[in-house]
């Protein structure tokens, strides 16, 4: 059993996106690759698209249970798209099973033009954030978006600074989230923290404590730390402790 699915408005590239056989078959730039995956750019009409490939489910059970990878991450980023936050444009997708086993699956994105992501701005000193406002537009952007995230009891799961790309507006989008999920209870909080601590550890190499504390205001949309708010920045702080 497979399904493909073209979204309208990229009907001229069927023939090269049209169908799992065609994108299998694509040509490209080699961005990344592991033993179940890689990533491929290629260029149509002046247009750069990202070709995710997935080929393995994982070991045993893994290929007949859960949501395989590629369409968790398909998945997300259409719910991204249906709660505000700003991702990167679904072309194509869909997977192949074979017996109810995971055998392929592909997910084509377009590029988000004049785009940089946040960590490699964070590791070449960008003179943006010296900038208070453009830190402050970004920090309230953030901040919307993973409250958003929370307040559907979904959590990133990967909300690093490498997954965040902002543009020459200044207007941030949330990218690459093939393992966020729904939780619920300790669960969910657990995540949060999680969520929040990737985030902080490249601020806290870039950002002042207060623009720190800022965003997080921002976040629970307060204007002062109650003791709920500072027990959960302690375990914010704290979360990578021994872990590296």
């Amino acid at each position: 059993m497979s399904g493909w699915n073209l979204t309208s408005g990229y009907t001229a590239l069927s023939a090269d996106f049209g169908s799992l056989e065609a994108v299998f078959a694509l040509q490209g730039r080699r961005l990344t690759s592991d033993p179940l995956s890689e990533v491929i750019l290629v260029e149509r009409g002046g247009v750069r698209y990202y070709v995710k490939r997935y080929w393995g489910g994982g070991k045993g059970l893994r290929r007949f249970i859960g949501r395989p990878r590629v369409k968790a991450e398909w998945q997300n980023l259409k719910n991204f798209a249906k709660w505000g936050i700003a991702t990167a444009p679904i072309v194509a997708y869909g997977l192949e099973r074979r017996l109810g086993a995971f055998v392929r699956g592909a997910l084509i994105t377009r590029e988000l033009e004049n785009t940089l992501d946040m960590a490699h701005m964070a590791k070449r000193k960008d003179p943006r954030f010296q900038d208070s406002r453009w830190v402050a537009a970004i920090s309230g952007q953030l901040a919307h978006a993973t409250r958003t995230l929370h307040r559907h009891h979904f959590a990133h799961n990967d909300l690093k600074w490498r997954n965040l790309l902002v543009n020459q507006r200044a207007e941030l989008f949330l990218i690459d989230c093939p393992t966020g999920a729904f939780w619920w209870g300790p669960f969910l909080r657990y995540r949060m923290v999680k969520d929040l601590a990737c985030l902080d550890k490249v601020a806290s190499k870039v950002l002042s404590r207060s623009q720190r504390l800022r965003f997080y205001l921002q976040y629970r949309q307060c204007e002062r730390l109650d003791e709920a708010g500072k027990r959960q920045v302690r375990q914010i702080v704290r979360f990578f402790e021994g872990r590296e």
